[in-house]
């Protein structure tokens, strides 16, 4: 008998041996989701239910745009979307303490999504008071801190819902949990903003829903935040009841190592330290200043040229395909040495999409005069086309810094080097957001018109338009700082673009070892 033979015997008499056992030897590299049925649809969930507070928060500034809330106060209220982009400053205390009876994780799952069932609750009893609803001014203030603590419980369970699925799952099976994270997300985004928005929306239920019309949407906001309130009660419950943690033994297992809190905070002073990081730093947190007006104002704008909010979320769902897409068609060309290529090629356009953006928000009140009687193919046509190729420019440049981090992360500090550089990228999005929304106002010139005594009034604040009014006039824009906005957006990127160029082709040539800490530590 030969050795081919021997061991083809060998094999099988192995592969036999482990049936009448019942057991069958799997590939451990490769994924096999038996038997981890039932921890991929538990984590599909929580990270669904992280989604909804999401969702809520890009829907509550729609609403506020129709109560004809200023875009200081939209400026204000985008504060709530920052709890994910400041997260790495409390992970680590999220990782170092826990109670090993509860579980490390379970230890703040369960108290935080028990936070956030209760913060709905109190919303659904008062929201409808806070967003004026009885024709009084929305209590923006009230609104902004409800939904940042909303979103800081939302960001801390998505903290340790992360850390539980390193564990939770096979180590072979540990890859599924991007996807749990992305779909799940995306599911509770598109149930707490594109379905809210349009089953909140009487013209909406009216058209497509009822057969005899009523003041209100199938669905209330203070009714919506009611029902998931109860489903974050209920669920953590079963969660914390029927769901036990354990931290696996394989010491091959992908798990995040037990650290001290000093020594994770260490880490992220050790990464800034590098020169490499902090040239990287500086681009991240400059390079959305060109595109920040159209990002975070023309969906704004739009409604408010009366377009309605549910038929702006409602445009995204042919789009998803798109969104789905894009990433896999895109890995190609971000998976070789240089992945932030595709970032410069891509930049340009999105920047002149500012101008495509501004044209928008000028046309849609002469194409559509009255949206109550449906939008105009061809503008719903060019609206589709316009977003397309938007999200196209979005999803190069995201995914191309998204590869750019992890090629770059250095291994040995686990997850902190990758969330720390995401952190930082999500923050030099969220200041220039900021920035644009409350400077609309400011760069935008009106003037009274019709009126007694009109000329001196610019209608700049609350005072001024209600004497403008009470003279009989209208307080008619003149110049929208939306255009002037978008100029100086456009301008300032195309500088950037002549700086950043130089500079991220600086970063990737680079060698991997610019961007480790081993040195740094030899040297200590």
């Amino acid at each position: 008998m030969n050795v081919t033979e021997r061991r083809k015997n060998r094999n099988a008499s192995t592969f036999s041996s482990n049936m009448e056992n019942g057991e069958l030897l799997e590939d451990p590299s490769r994924s096999n989701i038996r038997g981890d049925e039932k921890n991929i649809l538990l984590l599909f969930f929580l990270y669904t239910l992280q989604g909804i507070p999401l969702g809520l928060s890009a829907a509550i500034p729609m609403m506020l745009q129709n109560r004809g809330v200023s875009y200081k106060k939209q400026a204000e209220f985008s504060f709530v979307s920052w709890p994910f982009s400041l997260k790495l400053l409390w992970a680590p205390l999220v990782d170092a303490i826990f109670s090993t009876r509860i579980g490390r994780r379970k230890t703040w799952l369960i108290p935080t999504q028990y936070l956030i069932g209760s913060f709905m609750l109190l919303l659904s009893a008062h929201v409808s008071q806070w967003l004026g609803s009885d024709g009084t001014e929305p209590n923006i203030e009230i609104l902004t801190l409800l939904f940042f603590s909303l979103n800081f419980l939302a960001a801390t369970q998505d903290i340790a819902v992360d850390g539980w699925a390193l564990t939770m799952l096979k180590k072979n099976n540990v890859g599924h949990a991007s996807t749990c994270n992305s779909v799940g997300q995306t599911t509770g985004f598109f149930l707490s903003y594109v379905l809210f928005m349009a089953l909140e929306s009487p013209t909406f239920c009216n058209q497509y829903l009822r057969t005899s019309p009523e003041n209100e949407g199938i669905v209330t906001l203070p009714g919506f935040l009611y029902f998931w309130g109860l489903v974050f009660l209920v669920t953590t419950t079963i969660v914390a009841l029927m769901k036990k943690e354990t931290e696996p033994h394989d010491p091959e297992h992908i798990v995040i190592h037990d650290r001290d809190i000093k020594t994770a905070y260490t880490s992220l002073k050790d990464i800034l330290k590098l020169r490499s990081v902090q040239t990287l730093v500086m681009i991240l947190l400059t390079c959305k200043i060109g595109f920040s007006s159209t990002d975070s104002v023309m969906a704004l704008k739009l409604v408010e040229g009366g377009i309605p909010k549910e038929r702006l979320g409602l445009l995204a769902i042919p789009l998803i395909p798109v969104q789905l897409a894009m990433p896999l068609v895109i890995a190609k060309y971000t998976t070789g040495p240089r992945p932030l290529d595709i970032y410069l090629k891509a930049m340009p356009y999105r920047l002149a999409f500012g101008f495509v953006a501004a044209f928008l928000v000028w046309i849609t009140p002469i194409l559509v005069p009255d949206a109550s009687e449906g939008l105009p193919f061809l503008y719903v046509t060019f609206l589709l086309i316009c977003y397309a190729l938007h999200q196209v420019c979005v999803y190069c440049m995201f995914v191309s810094i998204m590869a750019f981090f992890a090629k770059i992360s250095d291994s040995s500090v686990g997850g902190t080097y990758m969330t720390l550089l995401n952190t930082i990228s999500n923050l030099g999005g969220n200041w220039p957001t900021m920035l644009a929304l409350y400077f609309v106002d400011p760069l935008t010139w009106k003037q009274c018109e019709g009126g007694v005594e009109s000329l001196d009034n610019t209608c700049r604040d609350t005072v001024e338009k209600d004497l403008c009014i009470s003279k009989g006039g209208k307080c008619v824009t003149v110049l929208d700082g939306f255009y002037i906005e978008t100029a100086i957006c456009a301008v300032l990127g195309f500088l950037w673009l002549w700086w950043g160029a130089k500079k991220i082709k600086h970063i990737q040539s680079l060698s991997d070892s610019a961007w480790k800490l081993n040195k740094r530590k030899d040297k200590r």
